[in-house]
Formats: C-alpha cells, sequence, structure tokens
C-alpha cells in the first residue's frame, strides 16, 4: 500500500528581474510522479541540480509546489490547512544533508533533540528530557554528552543528532537529503547501518535521495532516475542497475567506479540531442517504467 504518492508534481521558481529586467523562470521539477509503499526505501538520484532536494522538499512542503498533488495516506498534503500541516510534521520529517550547518551552534545537543517536543507540546520537562535521553542511546550516542554543542562533534555524530531530532515525534515517513554524503568513507557505512536498523526497528518509510549510486544499490528496493527535473525511469532496483534503458541511466551507471583496479568499464557519454523531453515514460518490464 502506498504510504505518500506524488501526483504531477511541479515548482518553478522566478529568477532575477529589476527596473530594466524582465524576471525568468526556471522549472525545478517538471511534472514529477511515484509513489512509495509503507516501509519501502525509495531511492531518488541524479546528478546535482536536477530537482532531488527540490522534490524532497515540496512533499513536506518546505517548499510550496507550483501545482500537482502530495497524497500522504491518501490526504492531499497540499490542502492542509496551516494548523493541519503543523499537526502532519510529526509524521513527516526530513534528516539534512549538511550535519553542521542543520544544526543551531547555539543550542546543545539536547535542546536541538528536545526542541521539536517543545514545538510540539508534548510531554512535562522531565518526560521530555527521558526522550531526549533514549533517542540519543537510540542513534549511537553517549546520553552523557548531551550539554554537548555541536562543534563538540564528529560529523557523523552530528548526522546522529539531526536523525535524532528527527525522530523525537515518532514520525513513519522520512526524506533523507544526502545524509552521508557530507561524511568520510568510513563513518557513511556506519550511518547508512544505522538508517537501516532504525527502519526495521520502528517500522520507517524512506525516501533517500543520492548522487551515490553504490549505496543506493545496497539499500534502496526501487529507484527513480532524475535528469533535468523529470524522471526519466523507475522501477526495482536490481532491474534498473541490470538493464537500464534510458541514455541518461546508462551514463550514470557507467560512471560507477568499479572496486578492482584491473577492470575496465566503457564510459558512456550522454549526448543531450538522444534525450526527447517530449517523450513519456513507458512500462517496458513489470514495475519497470522508462522515457522511451
Amino acid at each position: 500500500m502506498a504510504l505518500v504518492e506524488v501526483s504531477h508534481l511541479v515548482k518553478r521558481f522566478r529568477r532575477g528581474g529589476g527596473l530594466l529586467r524582465r524576471p525568468s523562470t526556471i522549472t525545478a521539477v517538471d511534472d514529477v510522479s511515484f509513489a512509495i509503499d509503507e516501509g519501502e526505501t525509495f531511492g531518488l538520484v541524479g546528478e546535482s541540480g536536477c530537482g532531488k532536494t527540490t522534490t524532497g522538499r515540496c512533499i513536506l512542503r518546505l517548499v510550496e509546489p507550483t501545482s500537482g498533488a502530495v497524497r500522504f495516506r491518501g490526504e492531499d498534503v497540499l490542502a492542509y490547512s496551516p494548523k493541519r500541516m503543523r499537526a502532519a510534521r510529526r509524521q513527516m520529517q526530513i534528516v539534512f544533508q549538511d550535519p553542521y550547518g542543520s544544526l543551531n551552534p547555539r543550542m546543545t545537543a539536547r535542546q536541538i533533540v528536545e526542541e521539536p517536543l517543545i514545538i510540539h507540546r508534548m510531554g512535562a520537562r522531565a518526560a521530555r528530557r527521558e526522550r531526549v535521553a533514549g533517542l540519543f542511546g537510540l542513534v549511537g550516542l553517549d546520553p552523557a554528552h548531551l550539554e554537548r554543542h555541536p562543534h563538540q562533534f564528529s560529523g557523523g555524530q552530528r548526522q546522529r543528532i539531526g536523525l535524532a531530532r528527527a525522530l523525537a515525534l515518532n514520525p513513519s515517513f522520512l526524506v533523507l537529503d544526502e545524509p552521508v554524503s557530507a561524511l568520510d568513507v568510513s563513518v557513511q557505512a556506519q550511518v547508512v547501518n544505522l538508517l537501516m536498523d532504525l527502519q526495521r526497528q520502528l517500522t520507517l518509510t524512506y525516501l533517500f535521495i543520492a548522487h551515490d549510486l553504490r549505496l543506493v544499490e545496497h539499500v534502496c528496493s526501487r529507484v527513480a532516475v532524475m535528469y533535468l527535473g523529470r524522471i526519466v525511469e523507475v522501477g526495482p532496483t536490481g532491474a534498473i542497475f541490470a538493464a537500464p534503458r534510458h541514455p541518461y541511466t546508462r551514463a550514470l551507471l557507467s560512471a560507477v567506479p568499479i572496486p578492482d583496479p584491473d577492470a575496465r568499464r566503457a564510459r558512456i557519454v550522454l549526448d543531450p540531442a538522444a534525450v526527447s523531453r517530449e517523450a513519456s515514460l513507458k512500462e517496458i518490464a513489470a514495475g519497470h517504467w522508462a522515457e522511451v
């Protein structure tokens, strides 16, 4: 059953403009549709600037979409009143890419994780403090360090604090916006394993935004490939990695590094002329769709 359904989502930004110049319009998300099943990890991949992060933020209404529909448990999120949206944020949270920039440097770790509980008026002070300590332990941090400030933690630890904050309200859906791309390779695996463990423990649903295709292949059951604001291919991860159909997907996969230094892989250079903006998604195999 689909927990999140995105239909014909569009986001345009106005840029520039002034006394003697007309403003221009940039389409960051162009008619994007997909669904995420409950308990699933759904990957959204593509190069920087293709619209992945904007899509994730539009789903949560951190950025207001220009048009389209987003449904959460069958309800239209874009039709929520401010009061209803505030309540819905308890079920939908985000973990940001930059584990330092997303944390207030003037607040202690305790204050950062407790803040959502205070905003949503959940529990008395003693109950909140107990909850925060439990969340710290849940993400693998020592509750004895709750009075430290963000600069006193490593990058991986800061990302765990951001994750604890996102989990404070017991959400069922998390947007993971490149959650490990800013971390050292040695730390990335630890955070990814933590995310997978938490998903099993708490029955979480993830939208996993990334550009690391090896990581996506490891953690996602289905994946959508985004190019210039559009989804050009979507389907089971194994099917897309084994038999990519869209030229952009093929070019993207050809750039994935191979661990064997003696192995050779032919790089595919994308010819923009080979990508038709008029094409529509067609089902080429069970659950596997591509613009062909």
